[in-house]
């Protein structure tokens, strides 16, 4: 009875490919080149046994050119590796490429698109996404709450590195720590100690999320293989049963609480927007409601994402310092000078540290957070450059070939921070208009302002204290990532020094 079940899907798969590649791709139209693709397959022999797939699609240009089409199952797909066609698809035409294609996986995490990340292009997504910025705004991006926020954090992350120096240590762990409790500040008004099981919950279902969702995964291009047994899908139920759980403790103690005069946090934030619309005080369209599940999701986006990405980013840069100590030592002297060690680095300092920018900035673009970011769906027939795209095509920013693109960059593979200065070490923001660690357009990245402030302070904060060098008896591994919803770095062991400095003045 499988087989029979296995051969029928089969069939039906084949069905719809030949009648997806009949309506999409007519030859009147002039669709950029594709890979070589099969029936049910697609293109998909061309990835066997590559998991980075942002290194794959960056080789594949070489044959097809910098803008080139393939199949993804039944899936049409466009890739895009240069700044040219990525600003026209995330700038010029960015409402016409704002929707999202639906996958199994973020379907499962989004309960169906409810978020902000993965949601369709809708009056419901835009209203979601207007109150997170509303959130922010309410504790002022760049201003003297959020800073204070991160500060606390970031004297925290002193305090343990202090506590374990001169000792082999995890740092992501106290990374994570230390910018869970800032995104907790701004969703929930909380904080985690340290050592709370909660945490490690959080830190077990986040991990598991990493490495099931966003990498193009066999259940993904073929959705009807969720039938099957799947040991991804089974650890992404697990993670997402015990994000909602933890999520749903924290909303109904909010909806217990909640006061319209007394807003403190995303999450009041979100139940007073949904206390307007049930007031019918809304802009939303006939039949769409803002329901619990968008509130938890939206949360859930923020909290996720907020975590994970700037987590990831100091990782990278921690890495590099230690693969480039006289990088470390440049940016100790520059905050020897400009800051001292009778105060803390603050928010204002930034324009004075202009090495410390630079190299956040390098690590941002030789090793981008999201080195594909999330596809786009086209949502209306269109084009790129000289090529139509149809209807419902998928595409992808290849933003590491775009990041590594020898005719806008000098030595790209290289590892450079001095690429963000002038000759007179003054910090140029984009050296190169191919330049988006973030991102651009109605899709850019909603937490941009308040990464910066957290991977200037928390940086700045550690740098000015601590020299941090390889554990002896420990090796350093290469600086190379392993592809998913982010590029995830290397376990690595650090060592934490109290400068001489700073020792007699604390």
């Amino acid at each position: 009875m499988t087989v029979l079940l296995f051969v029928l899907f089969l069939l039906l798969a084949l069905l719809s490919f030949w009648m997806v590649t009949k309506r999409k791709l007519k030859p009147k139209h002039n669709y950029p080149r594709s890979l070589p693709s099969l029936p049910i397959i697609g293109s998909l022999l061309h990835f066997v046994g590559d998991t980075e797939l942002h290194l794959t699609f960056n080789r594949l240009q070489q044959k097809y050119g910098s803008l080139y089409s393939l199949y993804m199952g039944s899936e049409y797909m466009v890739v895009v590796n240069n700044y040219h066609h990525a600003k026209e698809v995330l700038l010029k035409k960015g409402k016409i490429f704002g929707g999202r294609p639906r996958m199994v996986t973020t379907d499962l995490l989004t309960r169906n698109g409810k978020d902000i990340a993965f949601a369709p292009y809708s009056s419901m997504w835009k209203l979601q996404r207007k109150l997170v910025h509303s959130a922010l705004c309410m504790f002022g991006e760049g201003s003297l709450a959020l800073e204070k926020i991160i500060c606390e954090e970031a004297a925290s992350l002193c305090e343990n590195l202090t506590a374990t120096q001169d000792s082999p240590l995890d740092m992501g762990i106290e990374l994570t720590h230390a910018v869970t409790n800032v995104v907790c500040s701004l969703c929930f008004n909380s904080s985690y100690q340290r050592g709370d099981p909660e945490f490690e919950v959080m830190l077990k279902y986040s991990q598991g999320i990493v490495e099931t969702v966003g990498k193009h995964s066999i259940v993904d291009i073929f959705p009807w293989l969720q039938i099957f047994p799947n040991k991804d899908l089974v650890l992404l139920r697990k993670c997402v049963k015990a994000r909602d759980q933890l999520l749903h403790e924290k909303f109904a103690k909010h909806k217990e609480m909640f006061s319209k005069d007394s807003v403190n946090d995303l999450m009041d934030t979100l139940l007073k927007a949904k206390q307007n619309n049930d007031n019918n005080n809304s802009h939303l369209l006939p039949g769409e409601e803002l329901t619990d599940d968008h509130l938890l999701m939206t949360v859930a986006d923020i909290f996720g994402a907020g975590v994970e990405t700037t987590t990831t980013v100091l990782k990278w840069n921690v890495l590099y310092l230690l693969h480039y100590p006289e990088v470390q030592q440049k940016i100790q002297m520059e905050l020897d000078e400009k800051v001292g060690f009778n105060r803390h680095p603050l928010l204002n300092d930034r324009q004075h540290l202009p090495y410390l920018d630079a190299t956040i900035s390098e690590v941002l673009r030789i090793r981008p957070v999201a080195p594909l970011l999330i596809p786009h769906e086209a949502l209306e027939k269109t084009s790129i450059g000289e090529y139509d795209i149809p209807k419902g095509a998928q595409v992808v920013i290849n933003l590491w070939s775009i990041h590594h693109d020898e005719k806008e960059w000098d030595k790209p593979q290289e590892f450079n921070p001095g690429r963000f200065l002038d000759e007179d070490g003054n910090r140029i923001y984009s050296p190169s208009p191919s330049y988006l660690p973030f991102g651009a357009g109605v899709r850019v990245c909603l937490g941009e302002a308040l990464a910066k402030m957290e991977l200037f302070l928390f940086l700045a904060w550690t740098l000015q204290r601590f020299t941090l060098s390889i554990p002896e008896g420990h090796s350093l591994p290469e600086p190379e990532g392993k592809f998913g919803v982010v590029l995830q770095v290397p376990k690595f062991k650090v060592k934490a020094t109290l400068r001489e400095a700073w020792k007699g003045n604390k």
